[in-house]
């Protein structure tokens, strides 16, 4: 049975009737979010085209949750007019949809620009001429910052190291777009700023690193963290390209949901501005180097030997961001430590199996060449 979306009186800001809608609602992050924002009893829409192997799974776990008080929008961000009347009448677009893996790109670079170039333009031309005026919140990468030109990066024995950047990168940082991936949400993100200086949208554009938690079917080249939880469950390869000691800062996804609504309840300080969004120094590890142990304490048992092959196009050796404008403007900050995190995704992934196995097989037989998230 549906459960009844509770009433949390002032602190649980229940009192907030707002309509939202999350493209990309059926993904890993818009699952999260729309969860989150349903527990809250506002006003959701999830627009997703369903496309992306687990999908539909995730949208049978909301409908399940919450019934009819989840409305569903079955579209694709490239088709201007689904998107202007799924946007028309509400007062936030948590923009979540795109285009979400590198390799993707280099492989078919048009498709990844329409779907994230493309598809941002037309939520925020929808948002534009929409006569609620609604405040767009954009999912950016740390991709759109490349190969950090200019940028000491320095080798240890398990980890790439930012000596002149203790903090992180900050969103001060130069823009080098490296890939069609980094082109496409590069566009994205300039216009996202844009259409505020022009034509006053309220817009945030959230530059995030390495999401992972509940929800995330992860692949090989998108959603590593979760992929390598879920091969080594399932006694699956695992390839690190390069040489482990790349150095991500993980977030957990309750973390980066409370980034997006923090963004929202301070739009009065964040619209117009680009926050970088990630675990931060505190919460980085290399990729395999120093979380091969990580996994194996997560699941309990030694898990087997990776292979190694040459690192990809774009890959960055190091890279954790300066939180402390988000943590200033948004009052917001990371709170789920990595191994706690880990813990946690390893619980829903042991739980999800039997469908996790069949989300496999459906990339399988498609040759996982559909990678987008919710598109």
């Amino acid at each position: 049975m549906p459960r009844s979306v509770p009433n949390r009186g002032e602190e649980g800001r229940a009192h907030d009737d707002r309509r939202c809608l999350v493209t990309g609602g059926a993904g890993f992050l818009g699952s999260n979010l729309a969860n989150d924002l349903l527990a809250d009893g506002l006003h959701v829409t999830v627009f997703d085209s369903l496309s992306r192997p687990g999908s539909q799974l995730n949208l049978d776990w909301l409908r399940g949750q919450y019934g009819d008080a989840l409305s569903f929008t079955k579209g694709d961000v490239r088709d201007s007019k689904v998107v202007e009347r799924a946007v028309a009448g509400v007062d936030v677009v948590y923009h979540l949809a795109g285009q979400t893996a590198v390799t993707s790109s280099v492989d078919d670079p048009r498709a990844d620009f329409e779907h994230n170039a493309l598809g941002t333009l037309n939520v925020l031309e929808a948002a534009r001429r929409s006569d609620a005026s609604p405040i767009v919140v954009y999912a950016s990468t740390n991709k759109v910052y490349g190969a950090l030109p200019g940028v000491r990066v320095v080798e240890e024995e398990t980890r790439y190291s930012l000596p002149d950047n203790e903090d992180g990168i900050g969103e001060r940082q130069r823009l080098d777009f490296h890939s069609p991936y980094g082109c496409s949400k590069g566009a994205a993100d300039q216009y996202v700023r844009d259409y505020h200086r022009v034509y006053g949208v309220r817009t945030v554009v959230m530059r995030q690193s390495c999401l992972y938690g509940p929800r995330q079917m992860g692949v090989e080249d998108q959603g590593w963290v979760a992929w390598f939880l879920i091969a080594a469950l399932l006694d699956l390869p695992i390839t690190i390209y390069g040489d482990g000691k790349q150095v991500r800062d993980l977030l957990f996804v309750d973390d980066a949901v409370a980034a997006l609504r923090s963004a929202v309840a301070r739009i009065e300080v964040s619209a117009g501005e680009v926050y970088n969004i990630g675990g931060g120094h505190g919460q980085t590890v290399s990729v395999w180097r120093e979380f091969e142990p990580a996994l194996t304490a997560a699941m309990g048992r030694p898990v087997q030997r990776a292979r190694f092959a040459a690192a990809r196009v774009g890959d960055q050796r190091a890279f954790y961001c300066d939180t402390r404008k988000a943590a200033r403007d948004l009052g917001w900050e990371p709170t789920v430590a990595v191994d706690d995190g880990l813990r946690r995704l390893a619980e829903w992934i042991r739980a999800a199996e039997p469908a996790l196995r069949d989300v496999l097989a459906a990339r399988i037989r498609s040759g996982s060449a559909d990678r987008r998230d919710g598109t």
